[in-house]
């Protein structure tokens, strides 16, 4: 009777044990799904991630390009000359607020040739981009010549001592005489600071406008300083915004500024070369 009993009770235990085991199985085994559905569910996440690094980066190299001063941008088209002269570039430039400003460089033995642009989107230095009108705008040029002394080079600049070249004397306001020309239809009003000769032009037509761009210059002047020459300079200032142009020479180099529509921005620019 004990035997049969204790045999009861083994099968009964071993019945429990196996439904046991049964129910326990299918915890165990779908462990390993679970994981995967977890990396199924991951995956468009890590994608969505992945796209906002690659955004992001763009954004970056955005941001990096926008955040170029005018400082970073005028170094890196020093370093692009790579030439031997040792030149000054201005500490910057007058461009709409918004724009880029970039250039294209030229460099020879003897002489550098910076084209300044400015565009509504950034534009490396020297790209093919630039000589599209509809991408950039020319600012200024700047060319730099070196000659074989400073004699030489002095001979380049059409320097003018008006108060004994004659001429009629007009008031230009700060204590600044100017000497009025006329001749071949063109009226000119010159008048010298320190070193430097400067004139304005404009036709016999139209006096009162070159009277009016010298004042105007010359109260410019009063706030700002041209890069002081060595020997000498000379600036040309249209009232018809053709040919102005703006030299001043520095030992046996001879700076000229031109391709600028506005009289009064070509001073800006040359006083920017003043350190």
């Amino acid at each position: 009777m004990k035997k049969i009993l204790f045999i009861s009770m083994l099968l009964s235990f071993s019945i429990i044990s196996a439904c046991s085991d049964k129910e326990e199985k299918p915890n165990v085994a779908n462990k390993p799904q679970e994981e995967q559905e977890s990396n199924v569910a991951n995956k468009p996440q890590e994608e969505h991630q992945s796209h906002e690094n690659q955004e992001s980066s763009k954004t970056n190299k955005g941001n990096t390009e926008a955040s170029l001063t005018q400082a970073d941008v005028l170094k890196n088209i020093k370093n692009q000359l790579k030439t031997d002269l040792s030149i000054t570039l201005p500490k910057g430039l007058p461009i709409i607020e918004g724009t880029f400003l970039s250039a294209i460089t030229k460099a020879e033995a003897n002489q550098v040739e910076i084209l300044f642009f400015e565009s509504k989107k950034y534009l490396p230095i020297n790209d093919e981009k630039l000589k599209n009108s509809q991408s950039a705008t020319v600012i200024a040029r700047l060319v730099v010549k070196q000659y074989q002394n400073a004699k030489e080079a002095n001979e380049q600049i059409s320097f003018v001592n008006f108060s004994q070249n004659g001429g009629q004397e007009v008031d230009l306001g700060y204590k600044i005489k100017g000497y009025q020309d006329a001749g071949a239809g063109s009226l000119w009003t010159g008048w010298n600071e320190g070193r430097w000769a400067i004139a304005t032009h404009t036709r016999t037509d139209n006096p009162e406008a070159g009277m009016k761009l010298a004042k105007q210059a010359v109260q410019f002047l009063e706030t700002h300083m041209l890069p002081i020459p060595k020997q000498n300079g000379f600036a040309r200032l249209d009232v018809y915004e053709s040919g102005n142009s703006i030299v001043w020479q520095n030992e046996k180099l001879v700076y000229t500024l031109d391709s600028i529509k506005e009289p009064l921005k070509a001073l800006e620019i040359a006083t920017a070369f003043y350190h």
